[in-house]
């Protein structure tokens, strides 16, 4: 199969073979990823874990993203992107044979550590993935800024989408297979992924000429600096109720099983992917101010949290039709966010730039898991909610510093 499909992209163009083998690569590992993520959170609540310890053992896996991603991009730029694309396939199959131990042996730090490795392995990926569109898109066609604009929405939004898929498919996998079947089923898969990316992606992918020094990767754009924070509060506001609270909520208020608490995030993920996909078409009516258009979708978002935390959250339906309001808008937020990035970041040096900005990603992320815990283990979901709703208020104010020119799109 493996030498059929290799064949199949030696008769595409380059930039186009290229583009699909990074895309493949990142789909393939972003499934694993998010059933990697459904199947802790659901065991490790099962087996009688708090919901703050729950989201303690994502610590180091976010915790590590913010140094991956700044370590990462300067590596990217030394060594080229498809060397740390397949090292962070390579660290995942790692990270996955760790928790093939018996129950017994998995222990919090063990959890932890195979985690921390998981979360360098997943920033290499990503942050090798969207740094090499921006070398793969030719930057001298006058549709150039277009172009990669809707690279980037189907990169992302494919990616989500299957990230979705990854959280109903580690639901599915927890109750066919349990926790250790699942996680050596998907190490197998991952190994064929590996062996095909070694062959055909191209050695020195975005690989800069000089050798450039590590203070490098501290962006000296402040638009690059601003949307990063920005982009820190956004995805803070997401998981600081969709991580843990959502799924123990459901799982403990609600008796849902695992595989339907699995299958609804799936479902949310999926259509967040779908929608980003067709960002380009949804922000066109907003003009192309890089400021203008970011600050008014973060205040379109910032109603939604607010608004589902006054409704009575014992009905699961409006708490379901928030979430699926909510996921649309973030959507094109988080879309919108990941082409302006590529679109600031140096044509030299991409990955630096992007490794920063995604670094300011992973902090959010970092702070949205640990808040996601403690809030709803010491207030409940509400609280989530108002915090969510305070902090894309957060990222409108942080977008108000961004140039106001026009965005080549």
């Amino acid at each position: 199969m493996a030498e059929s499909l290799a064949a199949r992209l030696r008769g595409l163009p380059f930039e186009v073979r290229q583009y699909l083998l990074i895309t493949g690569n990142y789909w393939a590992f972003t499934l694993t990823d998010g059933a990697l993520r459904m199947l802790v959170v659901l065991h490790f609540h099962q087996l009688g874990y708090s919901p703050l310890e729950v989201a303690l053992l994502f610590l180091f896996y976010e915790a590590f993203g913010v140094i991956t991603n700044l370590v990462g991009g300067w590596l990217g730029a030394r060594l080229g992107l498809n060397r740390t694309m397949n090292a962070g396939l390579a660290l995942q199959i790692v990270a996955l044979s760790m928790l093939m131990v018996p129950a017994a042996a998995l222990t919090v730090p063990w959890v932890m550590a195979a985690q921390a490795l998981s979360g360098i392995a997943k920033d290499l990926n990503k942050m090798s993935a969207k740094s090499a569109v921006k070398v793969l898109v030719p930057s001298d066609s006058p549709t150039a800024g277009s172009a990669l604009y809707r690279w980037v929405a189907i990169l992302t939004g494919s990616k989500n989408a299957l990230k979705g898929a990854g959280f109903f498919l580690g639901g599915v996998l927890l109750t066919l297979i349990g926790f250790r079947g699942a996680v050596i089923a998907m190490a197998l898969m991952l190994v064929a992924v590996l062996a095909l990316s070694l062959v055909q992606l191209k050695a020195d992918l975005g690989r800069q000429k000089h050798k450039p020094k590590f203070t490098e990767v501290f962006s000296a754009s402040r638009a690059v600096n601003m949307l990063s924070a920005a982009r820190l509060c956004l995805f803070a506001a997401r998981d600081v109720w969709f991580v843990v609270a959502l799924p123990v909520f459901l799982y403990d208020q609600h008796g849902w099983s695992h595989w339907t608490v699995g299958g609804l995030l799936a479902l949310w993920v999926i259509g967040y992917g779908g929608v980003q996909t067709q960002a380009p078409r949804l922000t066109a009516r907003l003009g192309d101010s890089p400021r203008g258009v970011t600050v008014a979708l973060a205040l379109l978002l910032a109603g939604l949290p607010a608004g589902l935390a006054l409704l009575p959250l014992a009905e699961v339906g409006w708490l379901v039709a928030g979430l699926l309001a909510f996921g649309v808008l973030f959507a094109v937020n988080s879309s919108w966010h990941s082409y302006l990035i590529v679109h600031y970041a140096r044509a030299d040096g991409v990955s630096m730039d992007v490794g920063f900005y995604y670094m300011a990603n992973a902090m959010g992320r970092l702070v949205g898991t640990l808040l996601s815990g403690w809030l709803y283990q010491s207030q409940g979901l509400t609280a989530c909610l108002w915090v969510s709703a305070a902090l894309v208020v957060g990222s409108a104010l942080m977008a108000l510093a961004l140039p106001r020119e026009a965005a080549a799109r």
